[in-house]
């Protein structure tokens, strides 16, 4: 039940689901309470326009991607760890895994361990299929783009069963526990990190930050940045915008539930 509440309930407090609240409160007063419908309507559109802002949305990616910049100087550890959340099953028509926007998790691992910084390449992840019936792990789906990517097998290993950042840790820290492992290098998302590397820090793990699947970067081309159309682009509504910053507040969300909760 944890597990579903936590997938919807903040559904409700993000951007669209808020404003979509809201609109909703608007439409059951309109007729008795027109001026309450009207806050709420106002309420709305001002919180679309500013998530869905790019000024807006990049300051709070990057509040949480730019924690652990130093992305190429990184030591050596016992193991290289990947988190799920990268790929999509073999599902028709698709011909084989499909690799999602966070795909680059599996490559920056693969890329780590081809380049020796670790014996061991480790994936974390189940899958959640809410009862729809089974399916493979995403360890198994990150694990055999690795050895596609020309990681050997023997290298491999597969924590299959967790189904949330906490379980991740937790059951990871088993598996690596019986091999006295706990120097790691941990891979995710750059917006991922900061929540991520708390919590296997918490499980007793020496963790050194190896993020990848960086949204914002310093590109001194940036239009945004350089000409004065693209600066008055990146005032208007995107849904790209949206989304990251619905994905930064999923984060920021994250965190203080699991403090509360006493996991990171």
């Amino acid at each position: 039940m944890f597990l579903f509440l936590s997938k919807l309930l903040p559904l409700l407090i993000y951007p669209l689901g808020l404003a979509c609240v809201l609109l909703v409160v608007a439409l059951i007063c309109l007729k008795r309470r027109p001026r309450w419908a009207a806050g709420a309507i106002a309420l709305a559109l001002a919180l679309l326009l500013v998530s869905s802002n790019n000024w807006v949305s990049t300051a709070v990616i990057r509040s949480l991607e730019w924690r652990y910049q130093d992305t190429v100087n990184l030591p050596e550890a016992e193991a290289i760890v990947v988190l799920g959340g990268a790929i999509k099953p073999q599902f028709p028509p698709r011909p084989w895994i499909d690799v999602a926007e966070e795909g680059d998790r599996v490559l920056h691992g693969a890329r780590l361990y081809l380049e020796g910084k670790a014996p061991l390449l480790v994936f974390s992840g189940g899958r959640i299929t809410w009862g729809q019936g089974q399916s493979r792990s995403e360890a198994e789906d990150m694990a055999e783009l690795a050895a596609a990517l020309g990681v050997p097998a023997s290298a491999i290993a597969i924590e299959p069963e967790s189904l949330n950042t906490f379980e991740n840790a937790a059951f990871t820290q088993v598996l690596l526990g019986d091999r006295n492992i706990e120097r790691i290098l941990l891979v995710t998302s750059a917006m991922h990190m900061p929540r991520s590397l708390a919590i296997f820090r918490k499980q007793g793990f020496e963790v050194i930050p190896a993020p990848t699947d960086f949204h914002v970067a310093r590109d001194p081309a940036d239009p945004t940045l350089t000409t004065w159309q693209g600066r008055t682009l990146s005032l208007v509504p995107q849904t790209e915008n949206l989304h990251y910053f619905t994905r930064a507040l999923k984060e920021y969300i994250g965190i203080g539930i699991y403090w509360a909760k006493g996991w990171l």
